[in-house]
């Protein structure tokens, strides 16, 4: 790697694997940082030159991908498994196993039969979707630069084995745990492993095997991330061998809640509350009316499971699976399900600007002296630094080479102090005849802060003399939308072979390079588009509040309220959040500074999206609610990031907010069906059963019905959705669920009450035929009422699906068919006359028509909104 001196790295010949077994097995397991470098290099088999490609292949069979999780097996176990995990579910398992041993075989079979058939439906549907998204997330792959074959190369990082040569820079991931053989100023943030937020430097020193985690210098740890400068190691751990693989598996550790999840959350104890108190009533009362213990205890349960949304998941699932492929088909890959639904709940977006709100081709439009003219002394000087850097891409260096080509034959690198973050610059040792040069840009500051004179019209003048002059041509470049760098030499003394950083002092400041980065096209449009959706953008930059305060009146920030990172400095975590909800525009902001503009807005109770590609940028994605990062981003960002952009468009944010939206939708309309029709029949159900002298459902008829009613919701996520629900952000809300389900649960109620009577007191039904009449009833209703909560107009100017429609006529059909067909004395049902079918389709009749005017109600009176 160029930049990193030879000699610091220890070579050795590949030793065949049986001489070498015990030292490394002590390599992987044992004190890496601690052994001689030769030692290990011997033990892990390898040299500095590399692996062989054929021999990397074969370790990668022996030690797998460098991967941390289980394997894809026992993931379809635990999710299948998953489909029972339940307590209530559970709890029908036992109680069928009994009603099996003491009670009726047959019943407790079939009870089975549907849970099983339940939880495999569950299970098919989630695992389809599952594998959606690897396929998707194969499309945004992570690559480590190793020495393969004697040269370097790019491999997915996933195939990255012990004995591996990597090569790092500023930017990069770190693929696996490593020991530095050499290193060049290389900075590493290791807060994802040690909670240490300032980055640490590496050398290539050996360190006592009792070093703490946080102070082994000489090692680098897969899941942290380069800052600067440049290195090469080895590799010695994958996988889950690794510090973080081992932390991860010890602590299970899990990415934080985001705000859909804490909303499910939130929905599910709501549920896990109703269904303990209607288990207890229930089984409590058909007891106290001396009612079979063991039927009253199974007909408790059956209601139980027939509240709760047992496909819940699988739906959710479905949703996201799908949302994730509509958003692939734009060039969105998803890699984390839920961020689809925060992409849906999000109402302010904070964006960096280079790159993302501008064309991120910067451009170099001159390069001018201290007064603030061309000046080709400047250039050169910028063209040297530029051209021999050999840290970390940037699009500034490139702008720098492609203005206008020099002849540097006469010119030759000697050194160089890649760029931080820390003193925001870069230095560059060149030799050009007699004359040994160290030439530094950076930041203006950070620049006139390392020199002692500066150089005008020939003269040398003290810093002091010049700097407002300086600061206030910047000022007047940076009025104008450009952004400026300082550039700054220091003559050496001949013979000079190195530089340190404090060698960037007493030198001679030259003058400015004017760079524009002009905003991308139809940002503007993008911009708008998302502000008609309720999402309101703030830009983040590092550059002046001049330069950030002009670029966001052009992407179409009309009016920009800036606040600079000197002020967040002094304003307290409480007040914090009032002031970040106030600005729209955050400039001179520092890397650990976004993060906290990120929480202070999410303790303003906003859902937070941000999208950023550099290296600084990974702390504030692994804050924000929904993290967005581009394809070519550096890899830190793009590893922290729960959605890749294959392409550099804002434009297809709108796209993915409509998307999540719609996701997030169709995931509430399964949920209105649950808590309100199901609610409605357990209720009725609970209700009969205390004045009927049988029960109205017998437990596997119940489970019957749940399955029918939840089949056709298995397509929702094909749905139509209303435009209102598109144009708002959307949270959950288990105060409006909840009225909602008393409203059409109460309406439910009535029409099955209702059914009851004429049941009874009108067609004189017996046992069977009641409960075949009631079924009936039950299931069309619950099938057909979801045709009307789907939306809030009127069922017949916003019609459901084909799928859905299907579906739904599949689910009405098997219904009216069942108590005709062979099985049905076995389900406890008998054929019942026409007359029968006729009067329960009647008033399924009515009850949509009920339906349809409650809704309009609903969602028109402040009284179920308050």
């Amino acid at each position: 790697m160029s930049g990193i001196a030879d000699r610091s790295i220890v070579r050795a010949e590949p030793l065949r694997r049986s001489s070498s077994r015990g030292a490394q097995s002590q390599a992987e397991s044992g004190s890496f940082w601690s052994l001689d470098l030769q030692n290990l290099l011997s033990s892990l088999a390898t040299s500095a030159d590399g692996l062989t490609t054929a021999e990397a292949e074969r370790r990668l069979a022996v030690h797998g991908l460098n991967t941390i999780g289980g394997s894809a097996n026992g993931h379809i176990v635990r999710l299948l498994l998953r489909q029972f995990g339940s307590p209530i579910v559970l709890l029908l398992i036992g109680a069928a196993g009994l009603s099996v041993a003491l009670h009726d075989p047959t019943d407790g079979a079939i009870i089975l039969a549907i849970v099983l058939v339940s939880g495999l439906l569950g299970f098919w549907q989630e695992h389809n979707a599952a594998n959606i998204v690897e396929a998707l997330l194969s499309k945004v792959e992570l690559q480590a630069t190793v020495i393969r074959d004697g040269r370097e190369t790019k491999v997915p990082m996933t195939t990255v084995v012990p004995g591996d040569i990597v090569s790092v820079s500023a930017g990069s991931g770190i693929p696996a745990d490593c020991r530095v053989l050499a290193t060049r100023d290389l900075f590493v943030n290791e807060a994802a492993l040690t909670g240490e937020s300032y980055p640490v430097e590496k050398s290539d020193v050996q360190l006592p095997a009792t070093t703490p985690l946080g102070r082994r210098a000489n090692a680098l740890f897969m899941g942290t991330h380069a800052v600067s400068g440049t290195a090469r190691a080895v590799v010695v751990r994958t996988g889950q061998g690794t510090e973080f693989g081992e932390l991860t598996a010890r602590l299970h550790v899990q990415p934080p809640k985001t705000e859909f999840e804490r909303g499910l959350r939130r929905f599910g104890y709501f549920l896990m509350e109703v269904t303990l108190v209607l288990l207890t009533v229930i089984f409590a009362f058909n007891v106290y009316l001396q009612k079979p213990v063991l039927d009253s205890f199974l007909f408790a349960l059956a209601l139980a499971v027939g509240l709760t949304p047992q496909l819940l998941p699988a739906i959710i699932s479905v949703n996201l699976a799908k949302g994730a492929k509509d958003m692939a088909a734009r060039k969105v890959i998803v890699k984390r399900l839920t961020a689809i639904e925060n992409f849906g709940s999000m109402d302010v977006l904070c964006s960096d600007k280079t790159g993302t709100l501008t064309e991120g081709r910067v451009r170099l439009e001159s390069a001018v002296d201290v007064v603030g003219r061309e000046s080709e002394r400047v250039f050169l000087h910028a063209y040297v630094n530029a051209s021999f850097q050999t840290g970390y891409a940037n699009p500034i260096d490139s702008a720098v080479c492609e203005h206008r080509e020099m002849n540097l034959t006469e010119w030759a690198k000697v050194d160089e102090i890649p760029y931080d973050f820390i003193r925001r610059r870069l230095s560059v040792l060149a030799v050009h005849g007699q004359r040994v040069v160290m030439v530094t840009k950076g930041a203006v500051a950070a620049v006139l802060d390392a020199c002692l004179q500066v150089e005008s019209d020939g003269e040398l003048l003290r810093v002091e003399q010049m700097r407002a002059a300086v600061r206030d041509l910047q000022a007047t470049l940076e009025a104008g939308g450009c952004r400026t760098l300082g550039v700054a030499v220091r003559e050496m003394t001949p013979g000079t072979t190195g530089i340190q950083r404090p060698d960037e002092s007493g030198m001679t400041f030259l003058g400015l390079l004017v760079l524009r980065d002009p905003p991308k096209a139809g940002v503007d449009q993008a911009v708008a588009s998302l502000a008609r959706l309720g999402v309101s953008l703030k830009m983040i930059t590092g550059d002046s509040a001049l330069i950030a305060e002009q670029v966001a009146r052009n992407v179409g920030i009309t009016t920009p309220v800036v606040l600079t990172g000197e002020a967040l400095q002094n304003i307290g975590d409480d007040a914090l959040p009032v002031r970040a909800a106030a600005a729209n525009v955050f400039a001179e902001v520092e890397p650990g500074q976004k993060e906290r503009i990120i929480r202070a807005l999410q303790r303003r109770g906003h859902v937070v999206g941000y999208i950023g590609d550099g290296i600084n940028d990974a702390p504030a994605l692994h804050t924000a609610d929904v993290s967005i990062s581009v394809q070519q981003a550096a890899d830190a960002a793009k590893a922290a990031a729960d959605i890749v952009l294959l392409e550099q468009d804002l434009g297809v944010l709108e796209h993915g907010v409509r998307d999540g939206r719609r996701t997030f939708a169709n995931t509430l309309k399964y949920v209105f069906m649950a808590t309100s029709a199901n609610f409605g029949n357990m209720f009725s159900m609970a209700g009969a059963s205390i004045f009927l002298p049988f029960l109205p459902l017998l437990p596997k008829q119940i489970l019957l019905m749940n399955l029918l009613t939840d089949l056709p919701e298995l397509t929702i996520a094909t749905d139509r959705v209303d435009a209102d629900w598109i144009e708002q952000p959307r949270r959950w809300d288990v105060r409006f669920i909840r009225r909602f389900m008393v409203l059409f649960g109460v309406l439910s109620s009535v029409f099955d009450y209702l059914t009851f009577g004429v049941l009874l007191w009108w067609l004189k039904a017996g046992t069977f035929e009641f409960r075949t009449g009631w079924f009936l009833e039950s299931v069309v209703s619950a099938a057909l009422i979801v045709l009307v909560i789907r939306t809030r107009g009127r069922l017949w100017s916003t019609p459901p699906s084909t799928p859905l429609a299907i579906a739904t006529a599949c689910a009405v059909v098997t219904a009216l068919a069942l108590p005709f067909t062979p099985i049905a004395p076995a389900l406890g049902f008998s054929a019942v006359p026409p007359s029968f079918v006729a009067v329960m389709g009647v008033i399924v009749g009515f009850y949509v028509v009920a339906a349809e005017v409650a809704k309009r109600y609903f969602y028109r009176l402040p009284l179920f909104h308050a």
